[in-house]
């Protein structure tokens, strides 16, 4: 006879049908339909003539997946021999494909911009504007696309982008905010990649990995035109950074400049753009909803646009298990809470910060919040849908009874470990940390936490 299920597994399980929901491969198959006089992509239909190529480019943590699934669905085509393409992914998710190739911008986990990058966004800027009128151009888009397109405004340096990078994410600014300050020093994001396209048609999938899915902050917005200015980027850096001195003095010049002396190939005014969201949040909510309801609990969503700062949600996520346990909660046991979204970790508050993410600093902290209290029956799992949370090899981590009594026995203080945001350690030593290894997705994080 087997098992039944732990409420661990019953957490795992429910978080892995979301991030299934929003494979990259189906995600792209599914968009793409083909005869042999016409192409469709997300129902918008593009007559074929014969002679026209399709150039595949793109960015992002779900990129070789979206690649893949592009090869497939033109599998047999009469496009298949004429497509080729250019997509720059971590070097975790490289693998060989026919026709496009997947290009490491970046080693795993690390999620900045390199020299490998830099090369790899030539490449696409080379092959984008060398296009003719009648070929097609499809842009495949994702979460970690800013990181993974680097091509820095002259005179703006690698190294300066990287320094200002790592002095943002450092200080607490939002993935919004990052991605006006990148968008205002680069060749390709705020709608450039677009402007340097001379195809006819031009077409973006894009998996959404930012609240509220707004289509010129997904990966800073490459085929979107740019709504932010100079301005508002130098008064996020003059925000978040105390010493202007320690920005880079070629980026306050180009963006002092408004970048009214940089001149680049402009598009055909006739080519025709469309930005196409085929993956949220939203989506592996629902589908982690559609399980959990399955395996018989009651459901209590709070949404797919949680901000905020990691460690408070992680106890607002303790405190409504605690609710739900005294039978207070908005619905009965056994209860599973959904949330969605991605929370932030002010590195600034400690001079020496250790290593975690925000998927750990939110178990970590529902952890402290529940040190003295009794776990039965409770798990909550965090992970981001990439596979991948802060510069480490997990995606997140997961809190039961288990994990908190081992805690208890390595006598660990999560206090100590939580100011220092040293929350991998801490789940390592208890056994807390979820590892999935590269997702090919990436929509944010998902919370699933569970009261039987």
């Amino acid at each position: 006879m087997s098992e039944t299920p732990s409420i661990s597994e019953h957490a795992l399980r429910i978080w892995q049908a979301g991030v299934k929901a929003v494979d990259s491969e189906t995600l792209v198959r599914s968009a793409i339909r083909i005869t042999d006089n016409e192409l469709t992509i997300c129902g918008h239909s593009i007559p074929l003539q014969g002679q026209e190529k399709l150039l595949v480019v793109g960015a992002g943590k779900a990129g070789s997946g979206m690649a893949a699934g592009v090869e497939v669905a033109l599998k047999g085509s009469i496009l298949e021999t004429r497509l080729n393409g250019w997509v720059n992914v971590p070097a975790d998710c490289v693998r060989p494909l026919e026709q496009i190739h997947l290009h490491a911008a970046r080693p795993a986990s690390l999620n900045e911009p390199t020299a490998e990058g830099v090369f790899g966004s030539k490449q696409i800027l080379q092959k984008i504007s060398s296009l003719s009128r009648e070929d097609i151009c499809l842009v495949l888009i994702s979460g970690g696309g800013s990181a993974l397109l680097p091509a820095p405004l002259p005179p703006v340096t690698l190294e300066d982008k990287q320094s200002v990078t790592r002095l943002l994410m450092s200080s607490g600014a939002s993935i919004q905010e990052l991605n006006c300050v990148r968008k205002q020093i680069s060749e390709i994001k705020g709608g450039r990649l677009a402007e340097a396209a001379t195809c006819g048609t031009l077409i973006a999938l894009v998996i959404s990995d930012v609240v509220g899915d707004p289509l010129e902050f997904i990966a800073s917005g490459p085929t979107v035109a740019d709504s932010s200015t100079p301005d508002e980027a130098a008064e996020i850096l003059k925000r978040f950074i105390r010493d202007p001195q320690q920005v880079p003095a070629s980026i306050w010049e180009v963006l002092k400049t408004s970048q009214e002396q940089f001149s680049k190939q402009k598009s055909s005014d006739q080519t025709t753009v469309i930005n196409k969201i085929i993956g949220s949040n939203a989506t592996a909510l629902e589908a982690a909803k559609q399980t959990a309801l399955e395996l018989g609990y009651e459901i209590y969503s709070m949404g797919s646009e949680n901000e905020g700062i990691a460690s408070e949600i992680g106890v607002e996520l303790a405190e409504v298990c605690l609710e739900f346990r005294a039978g207070r909660g908005p619905i009965s046991r056994p209860a599973c809470v959904l949330s969605g979204g991605e929370p932030i970790v002010d590195l600034s508050s400690t001079p020496n910060p250790g290593k975690g993410g925000r998927n750990q600093e939110v178990v970590l902290a529902a952890m402290q919040r529940l040190w003295d209290e009794d776990t039965s029956g409770f798990c909550i799992l965090s992970g981001g849908t990439d596979g991948e949370d802060g510069p480490t090899d997990a995606a997140g981590g997961k809190l039961d009874a288990s994990v908190l009594q081992r805690a208890h026995t390595v006598q660990l203080d999560p206090d100590i470990f939580l100011k220092d945001h040293n929350s991998y350690p801490c789940l390592a030593l208890c056994g807390g940390l979820l590892k999935t290894g590269a997702t090919q997705t990436n929509v944010m994080d998902l919370r699933v936490a569970l009261v039987e």
